[in-house]
C-alpha cells in the first residue's frame, strides 16, 4: 500500500479525467502525474535521497497536491508545515525533522528567505510562487519544466511517508511519524463509512497542512474524485465555491461551519447561492455542540452529516458516525451527539489509570489500536512509550461507551475541571452555553480557587446583536447541569483564540489565571 497508488490506477485507467480544479484551471490526471513526476526528478537532482524530508511551507494549491505526491514519489518524507506558527517553531520543526528542502508559495516567500538563512539543515528553498523568483531560491516551475520525468520509487507499507508536527501552543511541538499503511488504512476507513465516492467533487477548505485534510486527499485519490481547492478558508469564500464549482463534498470544523452560517444568515443574498450540490458534510477536529448540528443541518437540508473523531497520531481516524446516525431517532436517543463507533479495522476501548477496561457507560481514557496507530513520535522515544503502552494508543481523551459500542468524548483529561473534589467535563458546560439562544461560542476552563480548588469558569461569544448577562447564562445552564457544573464566572469576549484548524486554544485562555500558580497548563 502506498499513497501514489491511486495516481498510478487513474493515469492509466482515466487520464483525460479532471484531477484537480484551482482558481479557475483544471488539471487532468495525466498533467498531475507527469507534473509530480518531474517535480520527484528534481527533488531527487537537487540530493534528496531516500528517506530525506521536504518540507511546505503554503497556502493551499494544486501544488500542495502536487508535493504531497511526488515526495514520496521521490522516496522521501513529507513535512507539512503549520504555517499558523511562530518563525522559531517552524525553525524548531524543521531542524528537529533535518528537513534539508522546504517549498514555499507567495505568501511566505520573504519568510522562506529568512528560514534559508536560519535553519541548519534546510540547504534549499524552492518558490512556488507567480512572481518574481527571490534571490537565493530555485523556481518550481522552472525545476519541473527543465527537469524528466522519474520513475515511482514506490515508497510503501510500513515505509515512513511523513512527519506531521502537532502542537507548537505549549512549547515546541512533537513530529508524528505516520506510515504509508496507517494513511492507507485510514483513508479505506473513510470509504467504508461511504464517504469520498468516485463521483466526489470535494472542496478542500481545510488547511493542507493539516492531516484531516490530508487524510481526504488521500482518499479521494483511491476513488479518482475531483479535488477543489480554496487557498484559505472564508466563510464567503466557501459557500460561493460550493454554489460555483457544485461541490458535493466537504470536510469541516465545527467553528467553520458556525462562521458559514453566521455569514449566510448575516448577508440576504447569501441565500440565494444555490448550495444544493452539497451532499456530505463531515465535520470533525474538535467537539460540536448540538445546537450548533441541528443549525447546520437545518441550513443544509441536502447533505448528510457524517463525524470523524481522531487524532494525528491516529492517521487520523478512531470512530466515524455515519449519516445514517444523524436522524430524529438517534438524535432522541442522543447517539447523534457521539462520536460514532470504532472506524474499519480500528479497535477502541475506555480504561482506566491502570489500563484495565471500564464498565460500559463509565469515564476513563479512550485508547486506540490498530493499523492506523502512528510509529512514535520523531526522536522522542520517551514520549512515543507514554502515549503507545501495552499495544494502544492513549488518546489523552476522557470518554464512555454504551451499550451499543457508540463513544462519547467527554473531554481532554487535561482539561477537565476537579471542582470540590467532583469531575467536571468542560465540553458537557459548552453544550449547556452553546444551547442559549444568544450565543454563538463559549469555552469553559478551570480557574483556581481557595475554597473549591477549581471552579468553573466560562468564555463566551455572543451572536451579532444578542445580550445576556452572567447570570442569564448560570440559570440557562443551571436548567440542564447539575449545580456544581454551572459557571461561576463569566467572561464575554469578541473571539476566542483558535488555532490553525478552527480549535480554541484553551491554553490561551487560561494563562491569565494559572501563570502565578502551581497547576500546569500543558
Amino acid at each position: 500500500m502506498y499513497i501514489t497508488q491511486g495516481l498510478h490506477r487513474h493515469l492509466q485507467q482515466r487520464p483525460n479525467a479532471t484531477a484537480i480544479r484551482f482558481l479557475g484551471r483544471c488539471m487532468t490526471y495525466a498533467e498531475l502525474g507527469d507534473r509530480v513526476a518531474r517535480l520527484a526528478g528534481a527533488l531527487q537532482q537537487l540530493g534528496v535521497a531516500r528517506g530525506d524530508r521536504v518540507a511546505m511551507l503554503s497556502l493551499n494549491s494544486a501544488r500542495c497536491i502536487e508535493y504531497n505526491l511526488a515526495v514520496p514519489w521521490a522516496d522521501a518524507v513529507v513535512n507539512p508545515v503549520n504555517f499558523r506558527w511562530s518563525l522559531a517553531e517552524i525553525i524548531y520543526s524543521l531542524d528537529d525533522s533535518e528537513t534539508t528542502v522546504l517549498i514555499v508559495d507567495e505568501t511566505f516567500k520573504a519568510l522562506g528567505a529568512k528560514i534559508l538563512e536560519q535553519a541548519q539543515t534546510v540547504r534549499q528553498v524552492i518558490y512556488a510562487g507567480e512572481g518574481e523568483t527571490p534571490e537565493g531560491l530555485l523556481n518550481y516551475e522552472t525545476l519541473i519544466a527543465e527537469t524528466a520525468p522519474v520513475q515511482d520509487a514506490r515508497r510503501r507499507g510500513d515505509d515512513l511517508l511523513g512527519i506531521f508536527y502537532t502542537g507548537g501552543t505549549t512549547g515546541f511541538p512533537k513530529g508524528v511519524m505516520l506510515s504509508h499503511n496507517n494513511l492507507f488504512f485510514s483513508a479505506t476507513a473513510s470509504l467504508a463509512a461511504g464517504r469520498f465516492g468516485a463521483d466526489a467533487v470535494f472542496l478542500h477548505a481545510m488547511p493542507m497542512f493539516h492531516l484531516a485534510d490530508f487524510a481526504a486527499m488521500a482518499s479521494l485519490f483511491i476513488t479518482g474524485g475531483t479535488h477543489v481547492v480554496l487557498p484559505a478558508f472564508t466563510p464567503q469564500g466557501a459557500l460561493e465555491v460550493i454554489a460555483k464549482e457544485q461541490i458535493n463534498e466537504i470536510l469541516l470544523a465545527p467553528t467553520m461551519i458556525q462562521m458559514m452560517l453566521d455569514w449566510r444568515d448575516s448577508h440576504a443574498d447569501a441565500r440565494d447561492l444555490d448550495l444544493g450540490s452539497l451532499r456530505s458534510v463531515t465535520y470533525g477536529a474538535s467537539p460540536i455542540t448540538p445546537a450548533l448540528l441541528d443549525r447546520a443541518r437545518a441550513a443544509f437540508p441536502s447533505a448528510g452529516f457524517a463525524q470523524g473523531y481522531g487524532m494525528t497520531e491516529l492517521a487520523p481516524i478512531a470512530t466515524t458516525l455515519e449519516a445514517k446516525f444523524h436522524t430524529p431517532e438517534h438524535q432522541a436517543s442522543g447517539k447523534m451527539y457521539s462520536a460514532g463507533m470504532p472506524a474499519c479495522c480500528v479497535e477502541v476501548a475506555i480504561v482506566d489509570a491502570e489500563d484495565h477496561e471500564v464498565p460500559r457507560g463509565t469515564v476513563g481514557e479512550i485508547v486506540v489500536r490498530g493499523p492506523n496507530v502512528m510509529l512514535g513520535y520523531w526522536k522522542k522515544p520517551e514520549a512515543t512509550a507514554q502515549a503507545l503502552r501495552n499495544g494502544w494508543m492513549h488518546t489523552g481523551d476522557g470518554g464512555y461507551m454504551d451499550t451499543d459500542g457508540f463513544v462519547f468524548v467527554c473531554d481532554r483529561l487535561k482539561d477537565m475541571i476537579v471542582s470540590g473534589g467532583e469531575n467536571v467535563y468542560s465540553a458537557e458546560v459548552e453544550t449547556a452555553i452553546a444551547s442559549h439562544p444568544a450565543v454563538a461560542q463559549g469555552a469553559v476552563i478551570g480557574i483556581p480557587s481557595d475554597r473549591w480548588g477549581e471552579t468553573v469558569h466560562a468564555v463566551v461569544v455572543l451572536k451579532p446583536g444578542a445580550s445576556v448577562s452572567e447570570a442569564e447564562i448560570a440559570a440557562h445552564c443551571r436548567e440542564r447541569i447539575a449545580g456544581y457544573k454551572v459557571p461561576r464566572s463569566v467572561e464575554f469576549r469578541d473571539a476566542l483564540p483558535l488555532s490553525g484548524v478552527g480549535k480554541v486554544l484553551k491554553t490561551e485562555l487560561r494563562k491569565p489565571f494559572w501563570d502565578n500558580h502551581n497547576k500546569g497548563i500543558a
